[in-house]
């Protein structure tokens, strides 16, 4: 009943946020806006030339992959993640980056292709994923076990 009734809800809100938005802005309000933006450090901004965006999916990342060769590698600060398929080198770093708090250098995509499996006269595939090795600044390490 109630989900029926939200759209009301939703209406009287945007008619509220109307009424704001039509009130008068005063000239000491806008004063004090200036005052405080002013008074801010400027190395609480951004740097103009390499803005970090602090959005990154957990969905991308499935888990890490583990194996003789993903061990190996991860004494040279690369590791092998399953990653899901609709996502791109970009995000998949930004998402490493988010989720351990690390630096990523590259990160490098391997899709594995379905193989045919067989158990006994039933004929059927194994699944499709992709893989992705990500490299890190050296001396930073991501504990998966």
């Amino acid at each position: 009943m109630t989900a029926l009734l939200d759209f009301l809800k939703n209406k009287e809100q945007a008619q509220k946020s109307k009424k704001a938005a039509k009130k008068p802005v005063k000239v000491s309000d806008v004063k004090k806006i200036e005052k405080t933006e002013i008074a801010k450090p400027a190395s609480a901004k951004a740097p103009a030339g390499k803005a970090k965006s602090e959005k990154f999916s957990y969905e991308a990342i499935k888990q890490p992959h583990i194996s003789e060769k993903a061990s190996y590698l991860g004494q040279i600060d690369q590791y092998i993640f399953e990653v899901s398929p609709n996502y791109n080198k970009n995000e998949i770093k930004k998402s490493v980056e988010g989720i351990y708090g690390v630096d990523v250098l590259s990160v490098n995509i391997i899709k594995i292709p379905a193989k045919k499996r067989r158990l006994g006269r039933t004929e059927g595939f194994r699944k499709a994923y992709k893989k992705a090795i990500v490299k890190i600044k050296n001396g930073q390490k991501i504990e998966i076990l």
